[in-house]
């Protein structure tokens, strides 16, 4: 096992080589939606490509929830692998909506043979996701 900062030293190695394999300007939190954000999560068991639907408002949460509830068919045209959870826990014992893709292939953080399938992951998922965010913002903004 790794120590805690041989740990951070290569979770932040992971993140860096993405950003230099794959230098692009990501979507992410730039939705103009507060409390809704795309992002990529990546642990010793999984990495996700995620919408996090997570407003101070529940009610707000349950309506942009709601609205892409109503835009799912479309949306598994593009990722048929998509899950929605409206009662997702995250680590941090806070439960959020979360919409996302899981790699479907072995992948640990600590194991960088996995990185290459995990970057491409990302890439070719993240970019369905941002594709269908901007073709439906309007319809999903209308809450």
């Amino acid at each position: 096992m790794f120590s805690k900062e041989e740990a951070a030293q290569i979770r932040k190695l992971f993140w860096t080589s993405f950003g230099k394999s794959f230098p692009r300007k990501w979507l992410l939190y730039n939705t103009k939606i507060k409390g809704f954000s795309f992002k990529f999560v990546a642990d010793r068991k999984k990495a996700m490509v995620c919408l996090d639907i997570e407003n101070p408002d529940e009610l707000v949460n349950l309506l942009y929830y709601d609205q892409l509830l109503s835009l799912k068919t479309l949306l598994e045209t593009e990722l048929p692998e998509v899950i929605f959870d409206d009662d997702y826990l995250l680590e941090s014992g806070k439960t959020i909506h979360r919409i996302y893709v899981t790699l479907d292939k072995k992948f640990s953080i600590y194991n960088k043979n996995t990185w290459r399938d995990c970057y491409e992951f990302y890439v070719e998922t993240m970019e369905k996701f941002e594709l269908f965010f901007y073709e439906y913002e309007d319809v999903i903004k209308n809450i």
